[in-house]
């Protein structure tokens, strides 16, 4: 790791643990009730207090954003890929995936219980759902983003469709890909718990409606603290790749 990386990681450390500093303080000293907002510890101790099914409700919300998060992410640029070899298809289907993405995801959770009953299914497309529009927006807009002239001198040379996709057009696609996954992550970890709130019989979101009932504050912070910390592994693993795949390249030519 660089020092510009190991540096920004401190800091980003730093500030979540002021942060939590801040909270803390702010509880003790300003007197506040537990009922209203717990301290970090408290918080921390709804872990092991109680009677509440942690682990099993963190796998089913997990698998919920993260099978979402990857349909979208596989489909959406599939469709980019569509839509960049065929401008026809791209006039008939765009409108028509523009319209369905104005629908409010809200709406659409009743429809898919009706259609999935309750379970991972329902909710993980409604983590699709969001996620997929500015994933198929930023790859086609990344694969159209290549010089003319590079485009006409691979064609000149009989290139294939799928060697100036996979020589020319994905690699410098590559910046938009992941500037829309990471948007994408964010928005497939609040789909799948949207998609809790309005049924569901398992996971973190369906957990905290559970404890609300008994004014668990506590249990319930930490179920926001631990959708939270998904949503960072999945954000973290995407910035991860893009250094990867992105930063090497560039380093590379």
């Amino acid at each position: 790791m660089s020092g510009g990386g190991a540096w920004r990681i401190g800091l980003a450390i730093l500030a979540h643990v002021l942060v939590i500093a801040a909270w803390h303080f702010f509880v003790v000293w300003g007197e506040v009730p537990t009922y209203v907002m717990p301290t970090p510890w408290d918080t921390l101790q709804a872990l092991v207090a109680g009677d509440y099914p942690w682990w099993s409700n963190i796998r089913v919300t997990a698998i919920e954003i993260y099978g979402g998060y990857a349909l979208a992410v596989v489909l959406g640029v599939a469709a980019a890929l569509v839509f960049t070899w065929s401008r026809l298809l791209e006039a008939a289907v765009m409108p028509v995936l523009i319209t369905f993405n104005m629908i409010p995801k809200v709406a659409l959770g009743p429809l898919f219980i009706v259609w999935f009953s309750y379970g991972v299914v329902p909710n993980a497309l409604i983590a699709f759902s969001i996620a997929f529009f500015p994933i198929v927006l930023t790859t086609a807009r990344g694969l159209r983003e290549v010089e003319p002239d590079l485009l006409d001198l691979v064609r000149s040379l009989r290139g294939s469709r799928w060697q100036i996709f996979v020589k020319i057009q994905l690699p410098g696609a590559l910046p938009y890909i992941f500037s829309g996954m990471k948007v994408a992550a964010i928005l497939a970890v609040a789909g799948a718990i949207v998609g809790e709130f309005l049924g569901s019989d398992s996971g973190l979101g369906y957990l905290m409606l559970q404890v609300q009932v008994t004014l668990d504050t506590a249990a319930m912070f930490m179920a926001v603290a631990l959708i939270s910390l998904l949503g960072v592994l999945l954000y973290g693993l995407v910035v991860v790749l893009e250094r990867i795949f992105v930063v090497r390249d560039a380093r590379v030519t």
